[in-house]
């Protein structure tokens, strides 16, 4: 009897209408077989959504996917980290990203620019921060954008952990790049494919990976072998927008509100162009242009090639197929249910569907 195909570890973004669902679903997940169970920051903030799910995890992690990491002060998203950890009996994953400048800038009133300096600076001073807060010492760190010089601060219990993990989110090159050189892990959008992984994605990693295993002062997680990747240490965690229905079609339209959303959007032009989708996405542009229609509204403009190429769409079969393609180049999949333009009814439904095909594939 041949072996069952190999699949990466499966992660899960729980979705409520209310707090409470979300945190029965995120229960649910983890008793599915979810290994980590991963908090967004749009309609929610993370770090309270982490804080609710912490104690229905059990023996999950429970992550951050992502907090943006230039509205919150340096030190408050250390301290934020501190308490998840010690809420997640140090199964906590600090998962930060700089979000896009419109919404730094407009939504949220903060500084953007640099955003790379600034990421690696925001990260610099969570690490000493955790690293030594419990010594009384003065601590120091950033310095070129962000940064503080802590003095006569000493936090008068013990971290659970001095070293939390630090996963970065990355889509372009360069913070893919930085992600791979300073952080334990990445986390990728929702829209992807395994191809966009091995292609794009890994050789950007392995070329930070490889910055620090050249830095004799760089520091050196220890997240267990690689799979496949070969980036040692180092966490790879593909997301997906996962739509599930007998009907492949009905599966479709429920994933299409958000692959509109996102090709309404100039910035992921690249990711719709590496996967030959460009004239797909132009009819998207159009159609938001012309019509004037809401950018969640334009799920009846999406090509059915574009949630084939970029989500986990189809019957349960074709879903739990697809994501042992994930084993050769992730660690994980951050699985979550397909949200933009639906109704709630219609998301709840989609949900439930995710965390069935968790438990069957984990059976």
């Amino acid at each position: 009897m041949s072996a069952p195909p190999a699949l990466p570890r499966i992660g899960y973004a729980p979705w409520g209408e209310t707090l409470d669902e979300l945190v029965a679903a995120g229960r649910a997940a983890r008793e599915a077989g979810a290994d980590t169970l991963w908090a967004a920051e749009l309609h929610r903030s993370a770090t309270i959504t982490a804080a609710a799910l912490a104690p229905v995890a059990g023996p999950a992690r429970v992550g951050t996917a992502v907090a943006l990491a230039f509205v919150r002060s340096p030190l408050t998203t250390a301290l934020e980290a501190l308490d998840l950890d010690e809420l997640s009996a140090g199964r906590f994953v600090l998962g930060l990203g700089s979000g896009v400048r419109r919404l730094n800038e407009d939504w949220h009133h903060a500084d953007f620019d640099p955003p790379v300096r600034r990421l690696r600076e925001t990260v610099a001073c969570v690490r000493a921060f955790t690293a030594a807060c419990a010594d009384g010492a003065t601590i120091e760190a950033g310095g070129e954008v962000t940064g503080f010089r802590i003095r006569g601060y000493r936090r008068p219990f013990p971290p659970v952990r001095a070293r939390i993990p630090v996963h970065l989110a990355a889509v372009g090159p360069v913070m893919t790049r930085l992600a791979g050189e300073i952080a334990d892990g990445w986390i990728g959008h929702e829209l992807g494919s395994p191809a966009h992984l091995e292609d794009t994605v890994l050789p950007g990693l392995a070329e930070g990976h490889a910055r620090r295993a050249s830095d004799p002062a760089a520091s050196r997680p220890d997240n267990g072998p690689a799979p496949g990747h070969g980036l040692d240490g180092f966490e790879v965690t593909a997301s997906a927008c996962c739509s599930i229905d007998p009907d492949p079609r009905r599966a479709h339209r429920l994933a299409a509100g958000g692959l509109g959303f996102y090709a309404s959007v100039r910035t992921y032009g690249p990711l719709f162009a590496e996967h030959r989708l460009e004239v797909a996405q132009q009819r998207v542009l159009e159609e938001f242009r012309s019509a004037g229609a809401r950018a969640d509204r334009l799920g009846h403009a999406v090509d059915p090639a574009m949630t084939r190429a970029l989500t986990l769409t189809g019957t349960p079969d074709e879903v739990a197929r697809r994501l042992t393609e994930y084993a050769a180049v992730a660690d994980s999949v951050k699985l979550g249910p397909p949200v933009h333009g639906l109704e709630p009814g219609e998301i709840r439904a989609a949900q439930a569907a995710v965390i069935a095909l968790i438990k069957e594939v984990r059976a």
